[in-house]
């Protein structure tokens, strides 16, 4: 199939991917509609594709070369034992982590940058609604415009304007607890002895009712260590969490900070508690974790891609690599399809219980390490390999599936 006109709601990485994917694949004319106006590279969270992954989604083009990544090649469980590890903590595991980590600045821009010049890319462009018109689908933009197109994809994130008209009862559901994000520039690890942040690792903090991950990614400006802090909030029940929110940079709740500072001053090894310290206001932010799963991810005209067709925990690191996934699937059932309705069939069976399989995944995933944690200071290695097994029930792995021929 070829031709057709193609809107897609939201313009980050999921919207730039599927915008190059249904280009590739032949449409007419691809728009982007992204509704907010400033740099999207400015954003400076971490995070990390399976290399598997990675070299499937290379050879689709849903991945560009050249963007800038560092290789990890192992994952280190540690616990504060004050009486015999020191101020690094203790290692009680360590297994192979196939990864390499990401700017999630530099990664839209190269996703930006490959994007063919035949797609228009809107930037301030805020969707108010969209609907499936029988023989195409309409978006309405903040002015009141009405556009139409052969074909809407919601790539527009868990508060998505696009899913609400595909399933209005599939809205994201808060897991009951939060993460504390964070990244700094790796300088100001400079004097800070016990041997800073190891380059090839992941190492994760485990404590009683969270885990926190901290890992080196490359930056716009040098390399930056990233850190995710899990665990329940304080007086949670005060906290606006019912609706999907943040609190970015600069907003978040001094009561947030003060919880932050407990605990590492209660439950992290020194050596961690000094490195999350080094992190300026400006660089710390508080996430909400939440689930999703829609009931389905197209109806008529209207297609759901990324975050607004599932919202998996963090735990699995595979946000991204499944949206990469998502654009992959939607060029080859374009290839495969000779009307949009086949096209829309082919998406959905190819990724409908791929989304519903990681959402399980990352809800067991959050259980074992934030929810229902083990005595992990306690636990011998077969113990915790028993532990991963049971909390993967037979996923080969994190970091997302491979994809189905």
């Amino acid at each position: 199939m070829r031709g057709g006109t193609v809107a897609v709601v939201g313009g980050s990485v999921a919207g730039c991917a599927l915008a190059s994917a249904a280009a590739r694949a032949g449409a007419d004319e691809v728009v982007v509609l992204e509704r907010t106006q400033g740099r999207l590279a400015d954003r400076g969270l971490g995070l990390c594709i399976h290399d598997g992954r990675a070299a499937e989604l290379t050879a689709t083009g849903a991945l560009p070369a050249g963007i800038a990544a560092h290789p990890l090649g192992r994952r280190r469980w540690i616990v504060r034992d004050d009486a015999a590890a020191g101020p690094t903590g203790r290692v009680f595991w360590e297994q192979p982590f196939p990864f390499h980590s990401y700017h999630w600045g530099l990664l839209w821009r190269g996703l930006r940058e490959a994007t063919p010049a035949s797609v228009v890319y809107r930037q301030g462009a805020a969707v108010t609604g969209v609907a499936d018109t029988g023989a195409g689908a309409e978006v309405r933009t903040a002015g009141g415009r009405a556009e139409p197109y052969d074909l809407v994809i919601g790539a527009d994130g868990y508060r998505s304007v696009v899913r609400e008209a595909v399933c209005p009862d599939s809205r994201p559901v808060y897991a009951g607890y939060v993460c504390w994000r964070g990244n700094l520039d790796a300088r100001r690890l400079e004097g800070l002895g016990d041997g800073g942040v190891p380059s090839d690792a992941v190492t994760t903090v485990c404590f009683t009712g969270g885990s926190c991950v901290i890992y080196p990614i490359p930056g716009p400006d040098g390399p930056r260590v990233n850190w995710v802090l899990y665990a329940t909030p304080p007086n949670s029940g005060r906290l606006p969490f019912d609706d999907p929110t943040s609190f970015p940079p600069g907003r978040v709740t001094e009561e947030l900070t003060a919880h932050l500072g407990t605990l590492l001053d209660r439950e992290f090894p020194p050596h961690w508690a000094r490195v999350l310290a080094l992190t300026e206001p400006a660089d710390t932010y508080v996430q909400p974790i939440y689930d999703l799963e829609a009931a389905r991810t197209t109806a008529g005209r209207l297609l759901l891609a990324g975050d607004a067709a599932t919202v998996v925990r963090p735990h699995n690191t595979s946000g991204v690599a499944k949206a990469l996934q998502d654009a992959s699937a939607f060029e080859e059932a374009w290839r495969r399809a000779g009307t949009w309705s086949e096209l829309l069939d082919g998406y959905h069976a190819a990724r409908g219980a791929a989304g519903r399989e990681m959402v399980a995944l990352a809800r067991r995933l959050g259980r074992g390490q934030v929810e229902q944690t083990p005595a992990w200071s306690t636990m011998n290695h077969r113990e915790v390999q028993s532990w991963w097994q049971e909390l993967l029930d037979g996923a080969a792995d994190i970091g997302g599936q491979a994809m189905r021929p």
